[in-house]
């Protein structure tokens, strides 16, 4: 089974329909951190990496009388339902690994809990905490992270860089969590 790049996902337009949305500098800023921070802790880097590029997929565009309302989006935000539904079906398309999409897609499902009404502080595993971790990192006041800009080349860049440490960090042995 070929290996399924981060420059791979990036690169699909499904990916490049949404993350334009979401904002492709806070997708690859994100991505950067968590491979950080999953090198730091012995997490596993690629699914780190891949779970928080396609974290905030499932973004969708709240208007009130033509402006951006963030406080109403905020109030009926699922992203993160939408967006673990996304990356599953984006995933599995690309040939990535059942076991490996569905980490991914649940670890993009916990990556916050602003949607649910109870928190699940404690109940992540370690890799669901560096992408959420990751996220809060990047994260600005009413959402502007998402209109930081970044061009497709120069994410393509990063991305590549980024794919690069991942393989020269693999292990045969980490686990999926």
């Amino acid at each position: 089974m070929k290996r399924v790049e981060l420059v791979d996902i990036f690169n699909h337009p499904i990916t490049q329909k949404y993350l334009k949305r979401s904002g492709v500098h806070h997708a690859v800023c994100t991505t950067e951190r968590a491979v950080k921070l999953a090198k730091a802790r012995g997490v596993n880097v690629e699914l780190a990496a891949k779970s928080a590029l396609l974290h905030d997929i499932g973004h969708y565009e709240w208007y009130n009388d033509g402006e951006w309302d963030y406080q109403e989006y905020r109030k009926h935000d699922i992203h993160a339902i939408k967006g673990a539904e996304r990356a599953h079906k984006l995933l599995i398309r690309l040939g990535e690994d059942r076991e490996t999409a569905k980490a991914i897609s649940v670890t993009i499902l916990l990556h916050t809990d602003s949607y649910l009404p109870f928190s699940v502080e404690g109940m992540r595993t370690p890799l669901h905490e560096v992408v959420y971790e990751a996220d809060e990192m990047e994260e600005l006041p009413g959402g502007k992270h998402h209109y930081k800009t970044m061009t497709i080349d120069e994410a393509q860049k990063r991305l590549k860089q980024l794919d690069q440490e991942i393989l020269q960090k693999e292990s045969p042995h980490q686990s999926i969590s």
